[in-house]
């Protein structure tokens, strides 16, 4: 896979700029959270990695700092989890009213991209094989699906696998339909694929969008425990794909996702493959998702020589460019 020119911000804009860091742990200091586990880590990490680059960042973690801070250039706004639906929506639309520049998708797309159903119709209607599902949205009937067998029972819209469920049978499925429901979230039901994941992450760099190198997820279902390091784990056994084949399947049906998507500045589309059979199918995207330097954006960057800050630099710097922050004019390409 190729590797684009990376961006990096001039001493001139990393003395003129203010950025503000707005996320739930943005003040934590780096403690493991009861509730959202290592996600405090990783807000702590990006934090210190902003500013080991050389900008100005001042630490955020309400709704109300986007209006009381004012000076700021710009906002990178991971303010996500607030604890209501669709709270990852918020801080753009607030942005957008401010008429602040921010990393990352806007709200429309950020509500479109964290519907699985929705992604789903969509990579179907751009010819991009998925697996067959079902939606459950609140206050509606909850038929028993068309397919058999166990069945996987997941909020249509959250993250890090929080409210997953495996079901053997119909009525097991439906139980935890209905019981996210009552935790107020639409639920999307798929029946059991026998395949792996893989994730392809998208980042913006020199040259726009850069597929980095997909990475599977060997061992199979993980709990929100295990992804936010709630319960003892090891760090997630991410491995490269190594089947040029596959992967120029996967960059295919990628961009024609992003066709719709993009500019939403790094995200990764997830994808089940199996082997034996050679099946490829869309399971779901994350834009704008984890970027602590032990996920799989940052892990598959070092997989061709790009460390953690350059990548978050490059992220940061393609996002000042495309909404005009600073001028193209005055970039400088790392060597």
């Amino acid at each position: 896979m190729s590797h684009p020119q990376l961006l990096r911000l001039t001493a001139e804009e990393k003395a003129r700029l203010k950025i503000l860091f707005l996320a739930k742990h943005a003040k934590a200091g780096g403690r493991l959270d009861a509730i959202d586990g290592s996600h405090a880590l990783y807000h702590h990490e990006l934090l210190e990695t902003l500013r080991a680059i050389g900008v100005a960042v001042e630490a955020a973690d309400r709704f109300e700092d986007i209006f009381e801070r004012r000076d700021a250039d710009f906002v990178f706004p991971l303010l996500n989890r607030a604890g209501f639906q669709n709270s990852e929506m918020l801080a753009p639309l607030l942005l957008e009213r401010s008429g602040t520049p921010y990393l990352g998708a806007s709200p429309i797309i950020r509500g479109l991209s964290d519907d699985k159903h929705l992604m789903k119709q969509l990579a179907r209607a751009h010819g991009v094989e998925t697996c067959d599902w079902a939606i459950y949205r609140r206050g509606q009937p909850v038929p028993q699906p068309a397919f058999a067998g166990p069945m996987i029972v997941k909020p249509n819209a959250s993250s890090a696998s929080w409210g997953i469920a495996i079901a053997d049978s119909w009525a097991a499925a439906r139980e935890q339909v209905d019981w996210l429901h009552a935790e107020r979230h639409d639920a999307i039901v798929e029946p059991v694929i026998p395949a792996i994941d893989v994730a392809m992450p998208v980042v913006g760099g020199a040259e726009g969008a850069w597929l980095l190198p997909p990475l599977v997820y060997p061992n199979g279902f993980r709990t929100y425990a295990e992804k936010r390091n709630l319960v003892a784990v090891t760090d997630d056994p991410l491995i490269p794909l190594a089947d040029p084949a596959v992967e120029a399947r996967l960059e295919t049906m990628t961009r024609a996702l992003m066709t719709e998507l993009w500019p939403f500045d790094y995200g990764r589309f997830e994808y089940r493959y199996n082997p034996a059979s050679g099946r490829l199918s869309f399971m779901e995207v994350n834009v704008n998702c984890n970027l602590w330097s032990k996920k799989t954006i940052s892990r598959s960057a070092a997989l061709i020589g790009v460390d953690h800050r350059p990548l978050v630099e490059t992220i940061l710097t393609h996002s000042l460019l495309r909404q005009n922050v600073i001028e193209r004019r005055s970039v400088d390409l790392a060597a």
